[in-house]
């Protein structure tokens, strides 16, 4: 259990500075579902690939922390990344696998 919380705080579940108790709630709430949406990523995204075990701050940055360019029209989004991006092949897989049908 302990293991769990230390990964949900390295999504930032930790900052709760805010005097308003609101605003910490939204943050604790926005740090949940990242943790979620990451654990989803990386359960359906990216099982079968070299990042299938890779931490979630590790896919945060790898994955989540990329410079890019979306470009959007009526029909579709387009996202083009760098053709220097080292981790192209599991960001595209990931993207397949989670986008809906």
């Amino acid at each position: 259990m302990e293991n769990c919380i230390k990964q949900q705080l390295q999504l930032f579940a930790d900052r709760t500075s805010c005097h308003n108790r609101w605003s910490n709630q939204l943050r604790l709430l926005e740090a949940g579902l990242a943790y979620a949406l990451v654990n989803h990523i990386r359960e359906r995204g990216l099982r079968k690939t070299s990042m299938a075990r890779a931490r979630r701050d590790t896919i945060r940055l790898r994955l989540l922390k990329v410079g890019g360019v979306v470009v959007r029209n009526t029909r579709r989004a387009r996202i083009y990344l760098s053709s220097a991006f080292p981790d192209r092949e599991p960001f595209r897989l990931a993207l397949t696998r989670i986008r809906p049908a």
